[in-house]
């Protein structure tokens, strides 16, 4: 008993020396720029809302934060990467929906969203537009869902991976609509979206941020957005919903994590300085300018909002027998 307390007492102290340690660690956080994990290609949605946060969060940290582009496999290989980093603060990631429904698909992405992660905050929230090629005769929902049942098999649609967020909502349609159109996989909604402007391909969901301005211009036509109510920034734009399928909603989210280990007062630091960042005006009005809402909740926040994704996901995922390959 006696050599136990010993044991016990040292394991105690070496522990308290431990927390002083991170403590002390933390405070002097951060010493050197910090990454910004992107998994998608340059371009996409995720990657417009963290070019848009990275500079300000630099300004409230004092040091520099890069994004670093890291695309491929509908976002599992920038997971994969991040996941591997030192859970030192130095190194973050930039979750999305995409990250939510591989926990939900059979198969192994290289990586465990609630394993391999901690929760910051929720950044964004907004919806996914329907878009088709300017040569796509259809200005409509139900007039896409006529010409896909005139030509079964022969319209197709562009995914920023296969089990990325925009694969899922394709097959939704699919199978809400009753039709058959093709999924043509890119290795990022970047790439997705450069083919659907060169007209390689017909028609796309993908993240409002990343296509309104080419709606704007005329280089793509919007039929819909997905979410249960119409999106602020283009409210001349009905829901799927509304348009032709009672009950579709889907709706777009980015978020940032760290690599579970980090100290929790680099966690509440970054929390601080993220809620933050997502509370100024001009990156408020720019956001809603593309379609999307600035959030910036806890960690816990985090936490649930995943759990809750998971759990939607994991149904579609099933219904329509998708899986990592």
């Amino acid at each position: 008993m006696l050599k136990f307390g010993k044991i016990a007492t040292v394991s105690g102290a070496l522990m308290a020396c431990a927390g002083i340690a991170d403590i002390a660690y933390a405070q002097t956080y951060p010493s050197r720029p910090v990454r910004l994990i992107v998994a998608s290609s340059p371009g996409s949605g995720v990657d417009i809302v963290a070019r848009l946060v990275a500079p300000k969060l630099s300004e409230t940290l004092g040091q520099q934060v890069i994004v670093d582009n890291r695309a491929g496999a509908g976002g599992n290989l920038g997971a994969a990467f991040a996941a591997r980093l030192a859970p030192d603060g130095y190194g973050l990631f930039m979750a999305t929906p995409a990250h939510a429904i591989s926990g939900s698909m059979p198969g192994k992405p290289g990586y465990d969203l609630t394993r391999d992660f901690a929760p910051i905050s929720v950044l964004t929230t907004g919806h996914y537009m329907l878009v088709v090629h300017v040569s796509v005769p259809v200005k409509s929902v139900k007039e896409l869902i006529v010409l896909a049942k005139a030509r079964p098999g022969q319209l197709n649609y562009a995914s920023a991976g296969n089990g990325n967020a925009t694969h899922l909502a394709g097959e939704l349609f699919n199978m809400m609509a009753n039709v058959k159109t093709v999924h043509v996989p890119y290795k990022g909604g970047g790439h997705a979206r450069t083919e659907l402007l060169g007209g390689q391909v017909d028609f796309m969901f993908h993240n409002i941020t990343a296509v309104l301005g080419d709606v704007r211009l005329g280089r793509l036509r919007a039929l819909a957005v997905t979410g249960s109510s119409r999106a602020l920034a283009a409210p001349e734009i009905p829901t799927v919903a509304e348009a032709a399928l009672r009950g579709y909603n889907i709706t777009s989210w980015f978020g940032v994590m760290t690599p579970t280990g980090t100290a929790p007062e680099i966690i509440a630091r970054l929390n601080r300085d993220f809620v933050k960042v997502m509370q100024l005006a001009d990156v408020r009005e720019k956001l809603e300018v593309l379609g999307s809402e600035a959030l910036g909740g806890s960690p816990g926040d985090f936490a649930a909002h995943l759990r809750g994704e998971h759990d939607k996901w994991s149904k579609v995922v099933k219904q329509a027998a998708i899986t990592m390959d």
